[in-house]
């Protein structure tokens, strides 16, 4: 059966939309009366079903019952309740269209610009050893339906599976949710009734909702007695992407999983080559990590999580990334062997013809020029990833130790300025060598501690990483910079306890030095900096990366 086609010309177009009418109807209760709260406080309409509706009069928060909007009292033990004209019209009616907009206006029905909606414990009700009539009566279908008209309609309406999108709701409040934020959660939720739907297919077929066919430390986690439950359960509900052919090793079992508001390298799509494994997706984050950690057009190249070249387009290019790449590859062309290449922007034929020449596992980036793919998809190897819309990294960064979690802010450049940067030795930089300091500062954030990185025009030329003392870190930096090092410029990403690291990179002829500060030894490193007639500046803030 096909759908009905419409005339393109007849849309309007809508980016935010803002929040009038919204519609709450959750198995899962967490955070759903603060949610109700806000937006009532924004002057939201709210209607609700059931459970959720009392839990929210019960809270002093007005709110309708669906009942009232369908004329209909819920029916079938629950079985029937918003399957309804006047409610499905309110989440479908798409206001580009005048016609849409008079219809809904004729029948009298109000649109929903926000629906809530998370579905029956389908998975959890069989894990409890639930007879089988009990499991039927958990297998949501107003739910389900609800969601995707709504995430069908993303252009006017904003569908939320997942509690830990509400702070996003609320922060959007009262200009409301753009077009770009719409869409990945529209993307969410069909990957939510998606696993949904294939959790239940697979209970009727062996009555279990494991995936036997997963490896065993990648399948969906058992409810007790699976190593991997609590954990996933303490990161948000991760659910299973796909099992990985194996981990970091060939004898080691893994998986992907996604979290329901992730739009990171976890949602990319795989345009061109083999299935990603366990370090494609490790060295593409930090790939990501280091290449839109600037502003303008740049292209990182990682191997084994760390940078052979991080840089930007040289000025005035005619194609910006392709010279990015170019730039970046140039810092360590040896090591970018069999790397992994983001970029920041969009992949251009130019940028390809470079790459194509080059053995590269993965390249990333937010889209590719068509020809850029034909070009590159020549290669049967090389895998090409595009970003999701609203790429973005996660608000808090976790890491498993033994018998627990480490959970940290990320370590960002929010409200960075080199304003706030202290002069302690040299001669007020010119605005190119200041352009470099803060590129080069920018750019050792994405690497391993020890960190040193020398820039030169906008351009990594030397990477020292993970050394056990700044020393060795100095001596590897300059080493692999060469000739190039003379005239360039060097960040730490932490302070030099000694005066020696410095003095290595002075020897190499670096003019200028920017590090946090704060060492018991500040005084020596900084005369060996003035002895030097070198610029120092100091930032008061490290940027370790373990």
């Amino acid at each position: 059966m096909s759908g009905p086609t419409h005339d393109e010309s007849l849309y309007r177009e809508r980016d935010v939309v803002p929040i009038r009418r919204a519609l709450l109807s959750v198995s899962d209760k967490t955070g759903i009366l603060d949610l109700a709260a806000a937006l009532h406080a924004a002057g939201v309409e709210l209607v609700s079903t059931g459970s959720t509706a009392k839990g929210i009069a019960d809270a002093g928060i007005p709110v309708t019952e669906v009942a009232s909007v369908t004329g209909f009292q819920e029916a079938l033990d629950g079985r029937v309740k918003t399957l309804h004209p006047g409610i499905h019209a309110g989440l479908l009616a798409d206001l580009r269209l005048e016609h849409h907009e008079q219809q809904l206006a004729d029948l009298g029905i109000a649109p929903f610009e926000l629906v809530v909606v998370n579905l029956y414990p389908f998975v959890d009700t069989v894990r409890s050893g639930a007879e089988a009539n009990a499991v039927v009566e958990q297998i949501d279908i107003g739910g389900p339906a609800m969601v995707r008209a709504s995430a069908k309609n993303f252009a006017n309406v904003a569908i939320v599976t997942d509690p830990r999108a509400y702070d996003l709701v609320t922060r959007a409040l009262p200009k409301g949710l753009s077009l770009a934020q719409r869409r990945a959660l529209a993307s969410d939720a069909f990957a939510h009734t998606a696993g949904y739907d294939t959790a239940v297919a697979r209970w009727f077929a062996t009555g279990s909702v494991e995936d036997a066919a997963a490896p065993a430390a990648a399948a969906a986690p058992a409810a007790t007695g699976d190593a991997n439950a609590d954990l996933l359960a303490a990161i948000g509900g991760a659910t299973l992407s796909s099992p990985l052919r194996y981990g970091e090793n060939s004898h080691q079992a893994a998986g992907i999983y996604t979290l329901p508001t992730g739009r990171g390298i976890a949602q990319a799509t795989l345009l061109h080559g083999k299935e990603m494994s366990f370090n494609n997706y490790v060295d593409a984050d930090a790939a990501l990590r280091a290449a839109f950690d600037h502003a303008e057009p740049a292209v990182a190249i990682i191997k084994h999580a760390q940078p052979c070249g991080v840089a930007l387009a040289a000025p005035g290019a005619a194609d910006p990334i392709a010279s990015a790449h170019e730039r970046a590859h140039a810092c360590d062309p040896v090591s970018a062997f069999g790397g992994v290449i983001a970029a920041n922007r969009t992949v251009t034929a130019a940028m390809a013809e470079t790459v194509a020449g080059i053995f590269t596992e993965v390249v990333v980036a937010p889209d590719f020029e068509p020809e850029a793919i034909e070009i590159l998809s020549r290669k049967a190897a090389i895998r090409l990833l595009r970003l999701p819309d609203g790429y973005a990294r996660e608000a808090s960064e976790l890491r498993q130790i033994s018998g627990g979690l480490l959970l940290q802010e990320p370590d960002t450049f929010d409200g960075f300025s080199s304003h706030t940067w202290r002069r302690v030795t040299g001669t007020h930089v010119d605005d190119a060598t200041l352009a470099d300091l803060e590129f080069a500062w920018r750019a050792v954030r994405s690497v391993k501690s020890n960190a040193i990185l020398l820039a030169s025009g906008g351009a990594s030329v030397g990477v020292g990483m993970g050394q056990v003392n700044r020393v060795d870190s100095c001596v590897l930096a300059v080493s692999r910079a060469g000739d190039r090092a003379a005239g360039s410029v060097a960040a730490s990403d932490a302070f030099f306890p000694f005066a020696d690291g410095p003095q290595i990179l002075i020897d190499a002829g670096v003019r200028a030095i920017v590090q946090p500060g704060g060492s018991k030894r500040d005084d020596e490193v900084i005369a060996a900096a003035e002895a030097a007639g070198l610029t120092m500046y100091l930032t008061g803030e490290r940027h370790f990366f373990h």
